[in-house]
């Protein structure tokens, strides 16, 4: 069967650049995906994270809308827990208002946040238990058939914007499996339950109104160049930025220090949650993508580009959609 491709822009605040660097840089790079034909691009609700631009995924997704014309956006995902159902109905219907069509929803069970973040939201961390709950709530605002009595999202009643539950374990795969809804798996930093988690939503999928048969999509990073020197250096580089943002509680690294963090199990730690990486050539790539499709049992995969500049991360976005032309799995 054909294979979907997609992106996943974790608008990255690039060393030496700016917030609005980034939101620029995420403009050029749903263009450049449009151009090349993936599916869609999503960006995911992060906090207080200073490398990462993406904390006001509806926002981002209203000024990347404006600047492209036919690629599907949406957040992977919105952290529900930290909003009403309601707001979020009424930001997703006011982009669905705007881009008709053209807009997902994707949802989280997690905060997307630290304790101290979870609070500055002023949010409750026990709201997670409701998640259940609150994705149905929302799901009936955006269908026009409100749960709540004399409560109605405009915009968003009526919108149909489709949901996906996201998740990094099986608790989100057996509940899209009971809604019916499509199962976006977070392997690109949470390899360890992918493929128990696919089993599942597969075996257990009831149809609904949005969702005949079951849809797998699998997050996985991508540093596609035009050697596999160029695409293993730029890896690295993201691998090492990556461990201190993790480790590193703020401080500042000597390339000399990153060198000891990366042997360390702190090092190893970062390179486990992105096993599931395809680095290298175009044809490098698009095998590593083709078999990683097959394992994961997948419909689509969302690619996560991985380079730190800006035009290294456009030039993956290009070559992996050239190789991929017409792939199956």
């Amino acid at each position: 069967m054909s294979l979907a491709l997609s992106v996943l822009d974790l608008a990255p605040i690039a060393p030496g650049q700016s917030a609005g660097d980034s939101i620029a840089a995420s403009v050029a790079l749903a263009q450049t995906a449009e151009e090349h034909g993936y599916r869609r691009v999503w960006y995911a609700e992060h906090h207080n994270m200073p490398h990462i631009a993406s904390s006001a995924p509806a926002v981002l997704i209203a000024h990347v809308g404006s600047k492209t014309s036919t690629i599907r956006l949406g957040a992977g995902g919105v952290m529900l827990p930290n909003h009403s159902p309601l707001s979020i109905a009424e930001q997703f219907g006011t982009l669905e208002a705007m881009y008709p069509g053209r807009i997902d929803l994707g949802l989280g069970r997690a905060p997307g946040s630290d304790e101290a973040t979870t609070y500055a939201l002023r949010r409750d961390p026990s709201q997670s238990a409701q998640f259940p709950e609150d994705v149905l709530e929302l799901q009936a605002y955006l269908a026009g058939r409100s749960r709540v009595p004399g409560v109605q999202a405009t915009p968003g009643g009526g919108s149909g914007v489709p949901l996906y539950v996201l998740g990094s374990s099986t608790f989100g795969a057996h509940l899209a499996a009971r809604f019916g809804l499509p199962y976006a798996f977070a392997s690109h930093f949470a390899p360890q339950q992918l493929r128990a988690a696919v089993v599942s939503y597969r075996n257990e999928f009831q149809p609904s109104d949005q969702l005949a048969e079951p849809h797998v999509i699998a997050g996985v990073n991508v540093v596609a160049a035009d050697t596999t020197a160029q695409a293993r250096e730029a890896f690295g580089q993201v691998q090492r930025r990556f461990a201190t943002s993790l480790f590193g509680r703020g401080r500042t690294f000597t390339e000399a220090e990153v060198d000891v963090l990366m042997e360390t199990a702190a090092g190893q730690h970062v390179q486990q949650m992105q096993h599931y990486s395809a680095v290298g050539t175009p044809s490098e790539v698009r095998t590593y993508l083709q078999d990683f499709a097959r394992e994961a049992g997948a419909d689509e995969l969302i690619v996560a580009h991985q380079a730190l500049s800006t035009p290294a991360r456009l030039r993956s976005v290009q070559l992996t959609a050239e190789a991929f032309e017409g792939a199956t799995v």
